[in-house]
């Protein structure tokens, strides 16, 4: 049910023409108004009052126009940032974020949300709520709808993570260019309840953020009813009808609470100019005075001056916080914590009060990042206290272009480096519309976590601000410790074997710092080793592990560095067979989308499996549109899959949309190898809903059902090691590397990079996509309505050959033209079992076969292309065919 709560009003269209009211075009769900009750309006305007909207220079620039609720422009303007999707941004003038505002205005609009949400949810519902906000901008928004609600305790996201204090779930935006938000609550069961669940975010657009939390919370915790709050509801026709669908699609209520309501339009090209003026703008940014950009020469001059003088002191303020009230809602607020808190705002803004100089007029309170909340109601009781004008806002990771023009939103901007040691690295922070607004004095207030020495560092966010105003403040709040750590929510009271695990698992390694794929082409859940001496010759290598006492997973073979000869061989195969591999990734590629998952996440097992789950997840681009996440984790035959890798997908996605995904079967120990360890990790970690069955490019063994084809034919990319792999080595497990709360290991060999083929070999194949379309769907069509239960042939017939050859293990006998290759590429080969009349397909093989001195041997009735048997003769030197060394 989409109950979109908003209070009548009028309607109009914001534009670089100025106000016309009367021409709303569908932009809501219901009527809106421009304030809610009792709170005063938003600063900035419109043409209406004779002043300048903050969006006519973004409007006048790019044709864009603000369409809804009369009062809508006096609650948004717009800006300019660099992003690849959407260059314009909306900037709340109500939000405390971007744009200094009256603290009472600000947190008046968020308490007068909770007030509507209470009278909604009626007085018993709204005791069992529990208030989620969105980090970083809407946690202030969050923590004051909360307040407004008056029952409910309170949680917000966060982008820190908290050592001690274990994830209760997490999710990504898309669209940010942040790291992932994580949800932290000191209280178990904090959201295990079934009571109503309040969501509150600045912007309702397209709702991608919060509709996608609420299935992964759904998916754990399910209840009867969500609330979204926000202060615009700014969708488009398109998506109005999505909330509906998805209520249906989780079966609960949704309702929709928004102060107002209206829509963007954009033209055409849009997106192309908007990027433009970015550029143009940030070029000549580059020539203004360092930590200041705007484009006023007399702000940059007085700013070079204010530079050059001696840095100002800076006053430190002791607030006497209340001890064991958190600083916000990262780890949960209670109404009992609120309680306390608004019997000592009034000394802390006293304390203020005392320190500010006697004739400051105009004081900004600034908040810091995700410390929102406490700074605003600090602003909120010294606005009461003071005669000053008083302002909030506070700094942001969010890059904006800045414009010093009366009609744009964004005028100012100083930059700054982060300064919590931030668990994504070091980066610039910034602080918009400080610089030249005339302020008498700043309060500047962070957590303790945040009062470091890069905070106080000549180019810290304290120098900068001494540049620009007399007085700089600094207030300090107590970083919230959690008394314990917190477990997996449930309904049960915890207990100590109920404990989830103390730590933080990190987030993927991507691009280029680690591979030479694309950043958004695939997370490695791997920890880098790359500075780890990990190679061995190969015939010790051999010897250990076949006499017991190593395992293959423990070191890591010599890199193979292919001769002139062999490459050429690499680039002839794949013009060759480019088109039969782009058809197999289409198929695979359809058959997991109509059978597995509308919205699957692909989960590669590297590395041999991730050439071909990026190939599937272009090919969804290619036919559909859609971006599907992309991540490689480690399995390891007789040790099992990488189970922190499993935890943060279940933490990050929906389990049954995770499909596991790999380059070709041979016998299938590895599938065997999957679907126990999924067994054993749903029986330790209670976490169910994997689907163990692995979907493949080639299955020659019939192992699976998912396959774009059980022809055992060549693929180049099992021809080469690293450098057909994003130059990422074989994973590794190894006690003295791999602690209980690590991912397993990889290299990468950054140093091969003038041999790499790994983008050459995705680009040839998805270059065939547009040809192999119709081929795509008549394969697609015949697979779906035929058998193809796995018969194992594959496995019985590597039984027959190991007692055949003598060999007694069914290890030694790697089937099919990528295992076989991978035999002569890392390991101590004994024979090459080809099927006779094999032409084209083992050319490398043969090759490679002759510079190791092994034979091939043609056999007449072979189920596979070809077979590699390693020595079963583990003595060192055992590389060639008779016993003896053979120079590679």
């Amino acid at each position: 049910m989409n109950n979109a709560v908003n209070d009548g009003g009028g309607a109009g269209v914001w534009s670089a023409t100025g106000f016309r009211p009367g021409t709303k075009a569908g932009a809501g769900a219901g009527p809106g108004t421009g304030s809610p009750s009792g709170t005063p309006g938003g600063a900035g305007g419109d043409t209406r009052d004779g002043e300048i909207w903050s969006g006519c220079w973004v409007a006048e620039r790019l044709g864009v126009e603000l369409v809804g609720d009369e009062g809508l422009g006096e609650l948004l303007g717009l800006a300019l940032r660099r992003n690849p999707k959407r260059a314009h941004l909306l900037v709340s003038h109500v939000l405390g974020k971007h744009i200094p505002q009256s603290p009472a205005v600000v947190y008046g609009y968020g308490f007068a949300l909770g007030l509507r949400v209470r009278d909604l949810l009626g007085e018993d519902e709204a005791r069992r709520a529990v208030v989620l906000g969105y980090a970083e901008t809407a946690t202030g928004l969050g923590h004051s709808v909360a307040d407004g609600v008056g029952l409910a305790p309170c949680l917000h996201s966060t982008r820190r993570p908290v050592d001690g204090v274990a994830r209760a779930g997490g999710f990504e935006e898309s669209h940010s260019h942040a790291t992932s938000h994580l949800l932290l609550p000191e209280n178990p069961g904090l959201l295990a309840g079934d009571g109503p669940l309040v969501l509150v975010d600045d912007e309702f657009s397209t709702g991608n953020t919060v509709l996608n939390t609420i299935r992964d919370l759904h998916e754990r915790y399910p209840r009867d009813r969500y609330v979204i709050v926000a202060l615009v509801d700014m969708r488009s026709a398109a998506d109005l009808g999505r909330l509906d669908d998805f209520a249906r699609e989780i079966g609960a209520r949704v309702d929709l609470v928004t102060a107002a309501s209206g829509t963007v339009r954009l033209p055409e090209g849009v997106l192309e100019k908007g990027q433009a003026l970015v550029a143009r703008y940030e070029s000549e940014a580059e020539a203004a005075v360092s930590g200041v950009s705007g484009s006023a020469g007399p702000e940059e001059q007085a700013a070079q001056e204010a530079q050059e003088a001696p840095a100002r002191p800076v006053l430190r303020v002791e607030l006497g916080w209340p001890a064991g009230i958190p600083d916000g809602g990262r780890h949960g607020f209670t109404p009992e914590h609120r309680v306390r808190l608004e019997g000592a705002l009034p000394a802390m803004a006293a304390r203020i009060a005392d320190a500010l100089p006697s004739d400051a007029r105009r004081v900004l309170v600034l908040g810091f990042e995700e410390l929102m909340y406490a700074p605003l109601r600090l602003g909120v009781a010294l606005e009461k206290l003071t005669d000053a004008e008083v302002r909030y806002s506070t700094t942001t990771r969010s890059p904006v272009l800045a414009v010093d023009d009366p009609g744009y939103a964004i005028r100012t901007r100083l930059v700054f480096p982060a300064h919590d040691n931030p668990a994504d690295g070091p980066g610039d922070r910034y602080a918009y519309n400080v610089a030249g607004a005339g302020f008498d004095a700043v309060v500047a207030v962070v957590d303790s976590t945040a009062d470091t020495l890069e905070l106080h560092a000549p180019d810290g966010l304290l120098a900068r601000l001494s540049a620009h105003t007399p007085s700089v403040l600094l207030a300090v709040v107590p970083s919230y410790a959690p008394a314990r750590p917190s477990a997996e929510p449930s309904a049960e009271p915890p207990t100590e074997s109920s404990t989830e695990r103390p730590f933080m698992l990190p987030e993927p390694l991507r691009g280029p710092e680690f591979s030479s794929y694309a950043p958004d082409e695939v997370g490695w859940l791997l920890q880098d080793l790359s500075d780890t001496k990990l190679e061995a010759p190969t015939e010790e290598r051999e010897e250990a592990i076949q006499s017991g006492g190593a395992h293959y997973a423990e070191s890591l073979p010599v890199e193979y560095q292919p001769s002139d000869a062999y490459q050429e061989l690499f680039h002839n195969a794949l013009a060759v067979s480019a088109t039969r591999i782009a058809q197999a990734v289409g198929v695979v590629t359809e058959t997991v989308l109509a059978e597995r998952s509308p919205r699957p996440v692909l989960v590669s097992l590297a590395r041999a499996g991730t050439p071909v789950g990026v190939l599937m997840r272009r090919w969804a681009q290619h036919r559909h549109g859609i971006d599907l996440p992309h991540y490689a984790v480690s399995i390891v035959r007789g040790r099992g899959i990488d189970a922190n890798a499993l935890r943060w997908l279940a933490a990050h996605h929906d389990p049954a949309d995770i499909v596991f995904v790999d380059g070709w079967t041979g016998k299938g120990a590895i599938t065997r190898e999957l679907a126990q360890a999924v067994e054993e990790f749903e029986a330790s970690d209670g976490i169910t809903g994997f689907d163990p069955e692995i979907a493949v490019l080639a299955d020659p063994g019939s192992c699976v059902r998912t396959y774009g084809t059980r022809e055992d034919f060549l693929i180049p990319s099992a021809c080469l090691n690293s450098t057909v792999s994003g130059l990422i080595s074989r994973t590794v497990l190894r006690a003295d590397l791999v602690g209980e709360h690590d991912y397993h290991g990889a290299k990468f060999y950054r140093e091969l990079a003038a041999a790499d083929v790994s983008v050459a070999f995705l680009d040839a194949v998805s270059d065939r996509f547009d040809a192999v379309d119709e081929a795509v769907d008549a394969q697609v069509k015949e697979l779906l309505s035929t058998d193809r239960s796995p018969t194992w042939e594959g496995w019985a017939a590597v039984e027959r050959i190991s007692e055949e050859y003598g060999i007694h293990d069914v290890n030694l006998v790697k089937p099919g033209v990528g295992e076989a290759t991978r035999v002569l590429l890392r390991r101590v080969p004994w024979k090459i079992l080809a099927r006779a009349g094999a032409g084209a397909d083992l050319d490398h093989v043969r090759l490679l076969a002759e510079q190791r001195g092994v034979p091939v041997e043609e056999v007449a009735e072979l189920p596979y292309t070809c077979v590699g048997l390693i020595h079963p003769k583990y003595t060192r030197g055992a590389t060639g065919a008779d016993g003896k060394a053979v120079s590679v």
